[in-house]
């Protein structure tokens, strides 16, 4: 099990036209072969302390794949490399943390 956390940091006041792009693809990725979730999510206002300040311009996409090979799949896949070029001018920079369950000691 592989699962992927991606922090898109958007273009100030251009998120909701990033989103709008986002959601195009979602079935697209939802039907490849691995995937078991993908989602974009956004901060929420908590009164948790532990939690830090709402982040306006990031969208953070949530997702789990069957292996690391299905996802380095959905990496190349046409319409992953059509809608990166269709939100390059939206997005200021992505991080990707990439992470499998901890074995028990």
């Amino acid at each position: 099990m592989i699962y992927v956390i991606a922090t898109i940091e958007v273009v100030p006041g251009k998120r909701q036209d990033f989103l709008r792009e986002f959601h195009r693809i979602v079935p697209l990725v939802q039907a490849e072969q691995g995937c078991l979730m993908y989602e974009p999510t956004e901060d929420v206002e908590t009164n948790i302390a532990a939690q830090g300040p709402v982040r306006e311009n990031v969208v953070t996409i949530v997702e789990k794949w069957s292996s690391m090979e299905e996802l380095e799949a959905h990496l190349i896949a046409p319409h992953m490399l059509e809608y990166r070029t269709r939100v390059k001018s939206l997005v200021a920079s992505v991080g990707l943390q990439i992470l499998q369950p901890a074995a028990a000691p």
